[in-house]
């Protein structure tokens, strides 16, 4: 089976929390940066409120990019309209960047237990499965979403199917297990503490397997020209207008689909 999410010419560019050199992290203005320079795929998360709106943000907190504020799922939207990342910006909600920017897709990180359903319901909503990829390091999350969608959506595998990955894949059994949990791609730090994950032989098996690998989080252009030579399918970057320059070189950027 085929998706739709992944038909891109090169490898892909996702821009981490959108792109603000200030620190506006997952805020509708880093968004639209990152659309400006020609992504057309951003990474983001989705936390939900205590009435259950569902948000882009990272943080199980508000304290770090707010300055105070508390656990995100014990306010209502209402409180949370009034927090300021970075002391200006307002925290935008999943539905807002989903409709805001139809032409990227999205690379959605679910972070709580409330959000699976809340995205499938924005999801079915807007008709957005095909621009749309689901993860979460809770494969429970992850497979939970999938299971509720009424059409196939792009996933990653989370935790437990990514380290079983890493460790079976040289026994031929990286295909056996996506299939089984129900994942395209990989994404991974290029390191796991003292554990090299990626290398030209993981890409390899990952390839034979049909599975794409995304490496996180990369940020200077060395890192990017290697990893893009040894033939990853994504980066994940803080720095995307540097992944930008990178992949004009190589004929693939921009990267924005035409807008429904």
């Amino acid at each position: 089976m085929s998706f739709p999410y992944f038909d891109n010419p090169g490898p892909l560019g996702l821009a981490h929390r959108g792109f603000s050199r200030e620190g506006l992290e997952n805020t509708m203005p880093a968004f639209r940066a990152a659309a400006a320079l020609g992504c057309g795929y951003l990474e983001t998360d989705v936390r939900t409120t205590r009435d259950g709106v569902l948000l882009a943000f990272h943080d199980a907190t508000l304290d770090r990019v707010a300055g105070s504020g508390g656990p995100v799922g014990n306010l209502s939207y209402r409180e949370i309209q009034a927090a300021r990342v970075g002391g200006t910006e307002p925290i935008p909600t999943f539905e807002q960047l989903l409709t805001e920017l139809p032409g990227v897709c999205l690379n959605v990180d679910i972070k709580d237990a409330p959000g699976s359903a809340e995205l499938v319901r924005l999801l079915e909503k807007h008709r957005a499965h095909d621009r749309v990829l689901v993860t979460s390091f809770s494969e429970r999350r992850r497979l939970g979403a999938l299971r509720r969608l009424s059409r196939p959506v792009a996933s990653s595998a989370g935790a437990v199917f990514t380290a079983l990955t890493v460790l079976l894949a040289p026994l031929g059994l990286a295909g056996v297990l996506a299939r089984l949990g129900r994942y395209q791609c990989l994404q991974v730090p290029e390191r796991q503490g003292s554990l090299r994950v990626v290398t030209p032989s993981f890409l390899s098996r990952c390839r034979r397997a049909g599975l794409q690998v995304h490496v996180w989080t990369v940020n200077e252009p060395a890192d990017m020209e290697r990893l893009l030579e040894w033939g990853v399918d994504g980066l994940v970057s803080d720095r995307a207008d540097l992944l930008a320059g990178i992949l004009a070189e190589r004929g693939a950027w921009p990267q924005q689909r035409d807008e429904p």
